[in-house]
């Protein structure tokens, strides 16, 4: 599958984004989806995860509260939307399709290993 990751841009802390990640292909909905995110000098890191279904989400703590991960499987498309952004969300986001089961564990699906495929990334600029 292939991801197409967009919706970045630059905005005001305080404001609100949604990205998007487009899957080509016939099988998106046998993939369990998750965002990531890097920041200049750091790691990449876990945001947020969905199931195939969407049935079942979960979200790194500084997200929880603030962001909202989605799937419209008719669409092949994954979203996160962000609200309340602040300084220390600037990154660029990347989405991953993973071929294991949500079901299998945080320690599986907040681990960027365990994703198969990769979007090029969008990068979000938040301004104080």
């Amino acid at each position: 599958v292939q991801l197409q990751a967009s919706g970045g841009g630059l905005v005001q802390a305080g404001d609100s984004l949604r990205l998007s990640c487009a899957a080509s292909g016939r099988s998106f909905v046998t993939y369990d989806m998750g965002w990531f995110r890097q920041a200049p000098g750091k790691e990449r890191e876990f945001v947020a995860a969905i199931s195939r279904s969407g049935g079942s989400t979960d979200y790194t703590g500084s997200a929880k509260g603030r962001f909202a991960i989605s799937r419209d499987n008719t669409k092949n498309t994954v979203y996160l939307q962000m609200s309340n952004l602040e300084p220390e969300d600037t990154a660029v986001y990347y989405c991953a399709a993973s071929v294991k089961p949500f079901s299998s564990g945080s320690a599986y699906y907040t681990n960027p290993t365990e994703y198969t495929y990769w979007g090029q990334g969008t990068l979000v600029t938040v301004s104080s």
